[in-house]
């Protein structure tokens, strides 16, 4: 699943003007889908839907920092980005579990009787 990811990130990145924000975008997701499997396979599925494009992503970004704008200058740290990222996929934090775990409990003494 993480090579679909990132060939569906490659495909909108190649619509998008080379190191432009929203090709950075592209390459910050991909850099999340190799270190994270589980998150690839969100996106993969995410990049299907045109409003859950990196360009749409990026504007997410840059609503960030125009809000925190200071005189002329803005900028958004990698890790804001990431977490901005996050959010507007519904990708866990890095360590989490994807999805809801169930716990199931066992007691011997049921099968006993």
């Amino acid at each position: 699943m993480t090579e679909k990811a990132i060939t569906l990130l490659r495909e909108q990145q190649s619509k998008v003007k080379e190191r432009s924000a929203q090709w950075m975008v592209a390459e910050q997701l991909m850099d999340i889908c190799r270190r994270e499997p589980e998150s690839a396979e969100l996106i993969a599925q995410d990049l299907e839907n045109p409003s859950l494009s990196i360009v749409e992503a990026e504007k997410k970004i840059k609503a960030f920092a125009d809000k925190h704008r200071t005189g002329n200058s803005s900028c958004v740290t990698p890790a804001e980005a990431e977490n901005i990222l996050r959010e507007f996929y519904g990708l866990p934090k890095p360590g989490e579990a994807v999805g809801p775990r169930s716990a199931v409990v066992l007691n011997f003494e049921d099968f006993l009787r």
